[in-house]
Protein backbone atom coordinates (compact mmCIF):
# COMPACT_ATOMS: atom_id res chain seq x y z
CA UNK A 1 0.00 0.00 0.00
CA UNK A 2 1.61 3.29 -1.06
CA UNK A 3 2.33 6.05 1.44
CA UNK A 4 1.60 9.70 0.73
CA UNK A 5 3.91 12.04 2.61
CA UNK A 6 2.30 15.47 2.95
CA UNK A 7 4.69 18.34 3.59
CA UNK A 8 3.54 20.81 6.27
CA UNK A 9 0.80 23.25 5.22
CA UNK A 10 -0.24 26.02 7.61
CA UNK A 11 -3.97 25.28 7.34
CA UNK A 12 -4.58 21.71 6.19
CA UNK A 13 -1.70 19.83 7.77
CA UNK A 14 0.48 22.04 10.00
CA UNK A 15 2.77 19.22 11.16
CA UNK A 16 2.85 17.39 7.86
CA UNK A 17 1.67 13.78 7.73
CA UNK A 18 2.18 10.35 6.25
CA UNK A 19 -0.89 8.38 5.23
CA UNK A 20 -1.46 5.06 3.50
CA UNK A 21 -3.88 4.61 0.63
CA UNK A 22 -4.76 1.86 -1.78
CA UNK A 23 -3.31 1.89 -5.27
CA UNK A 24 -5.98 3.19 -7.66
CA UNK A 25 -7.09 5.89 -5.22
CA UNK A 26 -6.74 9.56 -6.12
CA UNK A 27 -4.53 11.68 -3.91
CA UNK A 28 -7.54 13.90 -3.12
CA UNK A 29 -9.66 10.95 -1.98
CA UNK A 30 -6.82 9.67 0.20
CA UNK A 31 -6.31 13.06 1.85
CA UNK A 32 -10.01 13.47 2.58
CA UNK A 33 -10.28 9.92 3.97
CA UNK A 34 -7.55 10.85 6.47
CA UNK A 35 -9.21 14.13 7.54
CA UNK A 36 -6.85 16.37 5.56
CA UNK A 37 -9.53 18.68 4.22
CA UNK A 38 -7.97 19.84 0.96
CA UNK A 39 -10.29 22.02 -1.08
CA UNK A 40 -12.12 20.33 -3.93
CA UNK A 41 -14.76 22.82 -5.03
CA UNK A 42 -15.90 20.83 -8.07
CA UNK A 43 -16.37 17.60 -6.10
CA UNK A 44 -13.43 15.97 -7.88
CA UNK A 45 -14.88 16.31 -11.38
CA UNK A 46 -11.80 17.97 -12.95
CA UNK A 47 -13.54 21.31 -13.33
CA UNK A 48 -11.46 23.61 -11.09
CA UNK A 49 -7.96 23.89 -9.61
CA UNK A 50 -8.68 24.02 -5.88
CA UNK A 51 -7.14 20.57 -5.21
CA UNK A 52 -3.85 21.46 -6.92
CA UNK A 53 -0.79 19.78 -5.39
CA UNK A 54 2.88 19.68 -6.28
CA UNK A 55 4.34 16.18 -6.36
CA UNK A 56 7.84 16.49 -4.88
CA UNK A 57 8.68 12.78 -5.15
CA UNK A 58 7.05 9.99 -7.11
CA UNK A 59 5.55 12.12 -9.90
CA UNK A 60 6.48 9.57 -12.56
CA UNK A 61 4.62 6.79 -10.71
CA UNK A 62 1.22 8.49 -11.03
CA UNK A 63 -1.10 8.07 -13.99
CA UNK A 64 -0.43 10.43 -16.89
CA UNK A 65 -2.33 13.74 -16.81
CA UNK A 66 -4.99 14.04 -19.48
CA UNK A 67 -5.40 17.14 -21.63
CA UNK A 68 -8.37 18.44 -19.63
CA UNK A 69 -6.32 18.39 -16.42
CA UNK A 70 -3.34 20.04 -18.10
CA UNK A 71 -5.55 22.83 -19.43
CA UNK A 72 -6.94 23.50 -15.95
CA UNK A 73 -3.50 23.42 -14.35
CA UNK A 74 -2.52 26.38 -16.51
CA UNK A 75 -4.83 28.43 -14.24
CA UNK A 76 -3.53 27.10 -10.92
CA UNK A 77 -1.70 29.36 -8.49
CA UNK A 78 1.97 28.43 -8.08
CA UNK A 79 2.08 26.06 -11.04
CA UNK A 80 5.25 23.94 -11.27
CA UNK A 81 6.34 21.20 -13.70
CA UNK A 82 5.28 18.53 -11.17
CA UNK A 83 1.86 20.06 -10.48
CA UNK A 84 -1.21 17.83 -10.57
CA UNK A 85 -4.86 18.11 -9.65
CA UNK A 86 -5.05 15.74 -6.71
CA UNK A 87 -8.50 14.55 -7.82
CA UNK A 88 -6.97 13.28 -11.07
CA UNK A 89 -3.63 11.96 -9.75
CA UNK A 90 -4.09 8.22 -9.20
CA UNK A 91 -1.70 6.32 -6.95
CA UNK A 92 0.23 3.31 -8.18
CA UNK A 93 2.19 1.05 -5.82
CA UNK A 94 4.95 3.57 -5.06
CA UNK A 95 5.13 6.21 -2.33
CA UNK A 96 4.74 9.89 -3.18
CA UNK A 97 5.56 13.17 -1.45
CA UNK A 98 3.26 16.13 -2.05
CA UNK A 99 3.11 19.79 -1.19
CA UNK A 100 -0.19 21.63 -0.98
CA UNK A 101 0.38 25.15 -2.31
CA UNK A 102 -0.05 28.02 0.10
CA UNK A 103 -2.85 29.59 -1.94
CA UNK A 104 -5.67 28.38 -4.12
CA UNK A 105 -7.98 30.13 -6.57
CA UNK A 106 -11.43 29.57 -5.12
CA UNK A 107 -14.03 32.28 -5.39
CA UNK A 108 -16.74 30.23 -3.65
CA UNK A 109 -15.02 28.74 -0.65
CA UNK A 110 -17.49 26.98 1.64
CA UNK A 111 -17.49 26.04 5.33
CA UNK A 112 -15.10 28.85 6.36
Amino acid sequence: MPVIKILPHHEYCPEGAEISASAGTSICEALLEHDIKIEHACDMSCACTTCHVIVRQGYETLNEAEEEEEDLLDRAWGLEPQSRLSCQAILAQQDVTIEIPKYTINHARENH
